[in-house]
């Protein structure tokens, strides 16, 4: 797993352990920057004795266990214990401090999980300075020991450090930034697939029957179950296509997960015709709109969902939508066309597009859709994040007619 992804699949219990440098060297207001830059974290974590559970270590010249795996059982206890740590202000002993979370912080008296209940455990390494002791060989017994490492450098620290702690691949998990004030700037990388604009379009045709519109309303609320629906998460909206087609609810008009379900099992089967490519027009001009509660800079995706072979061209809609930067997965049931779903979906195929012969074979694709999205959205988001950051340093660049190298954040 990647940290976006991890942190985007709701469901997936996680061991995260923070590890927080408070050396001298990291000034007080830095110190209350990084408590806001985990709490901001905390924020995109279900935390609970049973989803993910917290730890926290900071070190100086020594560590210090600020609380355990099993100490909270809510993430407000959580954000308390942060706001209330007090600095170190000594030296700089990452390797011991890593040695620390190996060797005490992911066991299970502190708290861990047994390892055959295959819990990922996240280690998340803050630091703004060279380590006073070594750290590669202890790194290397962490990593080999099930933990992944994310490395946060800040500052002037050294980059063949950073990435003899992080985890493999280093692109997603090490990361510098400039000073404690771009700190935040990471936060939108690790929540990265919780902001997403989701719409699905779903088959309400004749040939669906109202005993299969049912499991497909079971197929939607799954794929909702699986994702982090709020005010600042994920928006969902739906169209459903016979004949017509009608929105069910747009983007945004629902903040929980709960609403969205009750919504979906609310709709009406249409019963009709079969207009996938009217469909996809609707999705194109109206659904990603800003009228209609789409959001600027957040990726956007698409779920169509079809049943049958449709009565119009579904080419020309699925193509425009995917050139204005819509990610369109294209699942297909029974007597679904596949040149039809090949038109529809992203490329490639492989990730985006999929088939199954009947209704009974839903749980399983619909598993691999949800995994699949994590993975895709991570990258986009990244992507997306770089890109904003870059126009606006060069905006500001432009402002006061100054050339300088415009990336603030370096994604190593």
């Amino acid at each position: 797993y990647s940290m976006p992804g991890l942190l985007l699949c709701k469901g997936k219990p996680l061991d995260f352990v923070f590890i927080i440098d408070s050396s001298r060297s990291v000034r007080p207001s830095d110190y209350e920057k990084v408590k806001i830059f985990i709490t901001n974290i905390l924020a995109f974590l279900d935390v609970g004795p049973e989803a993910t559970r917290v730890g926290l270590l900071q070190y100086g010249s020594v560590v210090q266990n600020e609380f355990s795996l099993n100490t909270y059982s809510s993430k407000a206890d959580v954000e308390r214990a942060v706001k209330a740590m007090d600095h170190l202000a000594t030296g700089t002993m990452t390797g011991l401090a890593i040695q620390y979370t190996m060797e005490t912080a992911f066991t299970e008296p502190e708290g861990a999980r047994p390892a055959d209940m295959h819990i990922p455990r996240i280690a998340m390494i803050i630091t703004d300075g060279r380590p006073q002791d070594t750290v590669e060989e202890v790194a290397a017994k962490a990593r080999q020991a099930g933990i992944q490492i994310f490395a946060i450098g800040v500052g002037r620290v050294d980059m063949n450090t950073l990435r003899v702690i992080g985890s493999e691949p280093h692109s997603e998990h090490v990361y510098l930034v400039a000073n404690f004030s771009q700190i935040e700037t990471l936060t939108s990388v690790f929540q990265s697939n919780l902001l997403m604009d989701l719409v699905f379009v779903i088959d309400g045709s004749k040939s669906l029957g109202p005993a299969n519109f049912e499991l497909v309303k079971q197929f939607v609320n799954g794929i909702v179950d699986s994702l982090d629906v709020s005010g600042t998460g994920t928006h969902v909206g739906l169209l459903q296509y016979s004949s017509k087609v009608r929105t069910e609810f747009i983007l945004g008009q629902y903040t929980s997960g709960r609403d969205i379900n009750r919504a979906v099992l609310r709709m009406q089967y249409m019963g009709r015709g079969s207009m996938t490519g009217a469909a996809l027009r609707h999705m194109f001009e109206y659904s990603f709109s800003a009228k209609e509660g789409a959001r600027p800079d957040i990726p956007r995706v698409s779920i169509v969902f079809t049943d049958g072979r449709s009565q119009d061209d579904v080419s020309k809609w699925a193509t425009k939508a995917k050139d204005a930067g819509i990610m369109i997965y294209a699942l297909g049931v029974g007597k679904a066309i596949e040149e039809e779903l090949r038109e529809i979906a992203s490329e490639p195929d492989d990730k985006h597009l999929y088939y199954a012969e009947d209704f009974s074979n839903m749980g399983e694709i619909t598993d691999k859709l949800k995994s699949q999205i994590c993975k895709d959205m991570c990258k986009c988001e990244n992507v997306m994040l770089f890109q904003r950051q870059v126009n606006e340093q060069l905006r500001r660049l432009t402002q006061n007619n100054i050339l300088y190298s415009p990336v603030v954040v370096c994604i190593l």
